[in-house]
């Protein structure tokens, strides 16, 4: 019987635009995953990437991307998005590993808070946020307005 993967066992690394390709199939094959149609493209995200080049964050299990977390900041404060783990990798760190490593990257450009968003229906990820130590903030709204209604979310299924 093959044996689990530890975090130890995982490369965890800046994420590049070469990751674009493996990224964008792991976050197909997540269940109830949103994926907007110009922001998460390849185009978008080399976007992101260029304007966030040290913060992303990919794990790699012998070549394959089995986690990754979009990372990046305004010059206050952090953001996490689209973070995932390959349902075969889950519970054994290399979420937490990942995020650790993109707040190490937050600090060395001097951000100091970090924040994301989870679905409400999103289970497991919010019980993965609170068993790391994050706050569920109760003191607050979000809103958003969207600019741009070409750029729509659609969710794997």
């Amino acid at each position: 019987m093959e044996q689990k993967k530890k975090a130890t066992d995982i490369l965890i690394r800046v994420m590049v635009p070469e990751d674009y390709d493996q990224v964008y199939r792991l976050w197909c094959g997540i269940k109830g995953f949103g994926i907007r149609s110009m922001d998460d493209s390849k185009e978008g995200v080399e976007k992101f990437l260029k304007r966030n080049p040290t913060t992303s964050v990919v794990a790699v299990d012998n070549g394959e991307v089995i986690g990754a977390i979009l990372c990046g900041h305004d010059g206050r404060r952090g953001c996490f998005y689209h973070v995932c783990v390959k349902i075969t990798h889950r519970k054994h760190g290399i979420g937490k590993k990942m995020a650790a490593f993109a707040m190490q990257k937050l600090q060395e450009e001097g951000i100091n808070k970090v924040s994301l968003i989870a679905f409400k229906s999103n289970r497991g990820g919010n019980k993965f946020w609170r068993k790391v130590g994050w706050t569920f903030r109760e003191d607050l709204n979000y809103y958003d307005f969207t600019l741009n209604e070409e750029n729509i979310t659609r969710f794997i299924e």
